[in-house]
């Protein structure tokens, strides 16, 4: 049964990291340094901070689910 429900939790969690916006939109950027906004501490507004907040408690609940499990 706690089985089912990580497998459950984990592919929601996966699902919802794809979701989230793209904060680096192109790798040559990081590496030239094109993007001087990617570590800059902005608010997350409407959605995005919606999606941020259920990937926290995705990523929680996967913790909590996996150590019972590991402790049982």
């Amino acid at each position: 049964m706690l089985e089912n429900i990580l497998l459950v939790v984990s592919i929601l969690l996966v699902a919802i990291v794809l979701l989230q916006s793209n904060k680096a939109s192109d790798s040559a950027q990081i590496i030239t340094g094109g993007n001087e906004s990617l570590f800059q501490n902005t608010k997350e507004r409407g959605i995005e901070l919606l999606v941020s907040r259920i990937t926290l408690f995705l990523g929680i609940l996967f913790f909590v689910i996996s150590f019972i499990l590991f402790v049982k």
